[in-house]
């Protein structure tokens, strides 16, 4: 360090420097060379795992974040598919819908039950199984054309309990 940039050092840290300059002038060539080599080591220690272990972390994930990524995708592009074919499909009147919708029910068994007041429908469960549930709400949505308005669910050891509530002949 030059003279003029230690006068522009506050005091104590010019005292710092200056008394770790007299140390350092103080221990022998073995000494400073391993001093040195500590230095090194903990600037190579520093330099990894700030600069390059996230780097080559984020190199070696990506295939496996980008192929899950493109799932994602796949799975996005089908339900917008979905969605524009029940979009375009012709709406059916609540009489066709609530025939659906009973039939749909009726393959619960006596797991779920089903009424229909007016344009609306509520389906009552009781231990259905996930399985099942998720077959009920694809073909309610497709042929039924029933979309869920509400739903009021829980999960325990027997499968769903509770209650879904429809609006029937809305077109998707």
């Amino acid at each position: 360090m030059s003279a003029t940039s230690q006068r522009a050092l506050p005091a104590p840290v010019s005292a710092q420097w200056a008394a770790l300059r007299v140390r350092w002038s103080g221990l022998s060539r073995r000494d400073r060379g391993l001093a040195l080599l500590g230095l090194a080591v903990l600037g190579a220690f520093v330099l990894w795992t700030v600069g390059l272990q996230p780097a080559w972390r984020t190199l070696r994930d990506a295939p496996a974040q980008r192929e899950q990524l493109d799932l994602q995708l796949q799975e996005m592009r089908a339900l917008a598919a979905e969605a524009q074919l029940l979009r375009s499909a012709p709406t059916l009147n609540p009489e066709q819908s609530a025939a659906a919708l009973r039939s749909a029910s009726e393959r619960l068994g006596n797991k779920a039950r089903l009424s229909l007041q007016g344009e609306r429908a509520v389906l009552t469960l009781s231990g259905v199984s996930s399985q099942q549930l998720r077959e009920w709400l694809a073909e309610a949505r497709a042929g039924a054309r029933a979309r869920p308005v509400e739903a009021q669910l829980s999960r325990g050891a027997q499968g769903f309990t509770g209650s879904i509530v429809l609006s029937l002949g809305a077109g998707g």
